[in-house]
């Protein structure tokens, strides 16, 4: 009887015992994922932390296509002082710490000086050795020329006073012909201009040795003379040489649109963002006549096609080739050629209106 009983009670008891026993099992396994959670959240916002400080600290070299060739004697010299008292198709001026650069290009030489006033004969010789270059870039530490007729990139560091040949890039692409320094990438391109190719080089922090290391490519700009680029936050256009321009991913060069242009306007030189427009260097026609050189803008570069667009060249004075334009000084200046005494222009824009043009060389 008493065993019976004990049964009764335990088969009571029993139920309870398992409703009770499942609630806090249930209980536990909750808290632990809760516990399991932060954590796991936790450690996403560190690691999110440590990406956003690796995207704003350049990474460490450690893979890459080639390495720069170094120029064994790089004893500074006589500084040569320009002996041209004129500019010969210059196309790009820039600013580094306080000197300016100036490409002249059919003088075969890249000049630089600490003002725009004096004289052209007075401004020194960067080199005299290179082959209808185009344009200068730096990051303040090393200076890179596009050297176009011989294929090659030439890096250049300060040393005292002069600028000084350090290292060669042979074999780059067919006539390099544009290149810029990205600060946000912490990254040089420089475009081939004939094969449709952006070759990518940088340095390691407090090294100055350069590395390639990528080439990018679009194989519809392949055998089309495409004069430069132009990077907009994580975009880049091309102006090409096809009559379009495209719009590409800056990561993945994958093409995101084409615009065309007219026949008048096939022979761009430099697309612009200024303000609230886009403006556009035209060199020629689609058959090669300067006659067409022109500055054109216009808001949206869908509508060119259909005159979408206002030729403002008349603010200058028309009749020469416009080429590169430049933001320096909180003021624009552009090259030009085929105008004697008008080879570089200032400008500035303010509420999109041109205003205060003037010859500087």
């Amino acid at each position: 009887m008493k065993n019976t009983q004990e049964r009764q009670r335990k088969d009571i008891f029993h139920p309870a015992a398992k409703v009770i026993f499942l609630i806090v099992t249930l209980c536990v396994c909750l808290l632990g994922l809760i516990i399991k959670y932060n954590l796991s959240k936790k450690t996403d916002m560190n690691v999110s932390a440590v990406s956003s400080d690796d995207a704003r600290t350049p990474n460490f070299i450690t893979e890459y296509i080639r390495a720069s060739g170094i120029i064994s004697d790089t004893n500074v010299t006589n500084i040569k002082t320009n002996p041209c008292t004129d500019l010969c198709v210059p196309t790009y001026i820039t600013k580094v710490d306080g000197t300016y650069f100036l490409v002249d290009c059919y003088h075969d030489q890249v000049i630089y000086n600490d003002n725009l006033t004096g004289p052209i004969n007075e401004w020194k010789v960067m080199t005299d050795d290179i082959d209808k270059g185009h344009t200068l870039a730096s990051d303040g530490t090393v200076y890179l020329i596009d050297d176009t007729e011989r294929h090659r990139i030439l890096i250049f560091e300060k040393k005292e006073d002069a600028y000084v040949h350090t290292q060669t890039f042979d074999n780059i692409g067919n006539r390099p012909h544009y290149i810029i320094y990205d600060a946000p990438t912490d990254t040089f391109y420089a475009w081939s201009s004939m094969s449709g190719e952006m070759y990518l080089f940088r340095h390691n922090p407090d090294d100055t040795r350069m590395y390639l290391t990528e080439i990018r490519r679009i194989e519809t700009l392949n055998n089309v003379y495409v004069r430069s680029f132009t990077i907009v936050d994580d975009e880049i256009y091309f102006v090409s040489g096809n009559s379009s321009i495209i719009r590409a991913s800056l990561d993945s060069f994958e093409i995101l649109d084409t615009y065309p242009v007219p026949d008048s306007m096939a022979g761009m030189i430099q697309l612009t963002p200024i303000q609230d427009y886009f403006y556009i260097t035209i060199s020629t026609d689609i058959t090669g006549n300067q006659d067409y050189a022109t500055i054109i803008r216009t808001r949206d570069l869908s509508t060119l096609m259909d005159g979408g667009y206002e030729d403002i060249y008349n603010n200058f004075i028309g009749g020469g080739t416009p080429y590169y334009i430049t933001a320096l000084d909180g003021a624009y200046y552009l090259t030009e050629h085929r105008l004697p005494g008008h080879s570089l222009w200032k400008f500035q824009v303010e509420d999109n209106l041109i205003k205060d043009v003037e010859t500087v060389y």
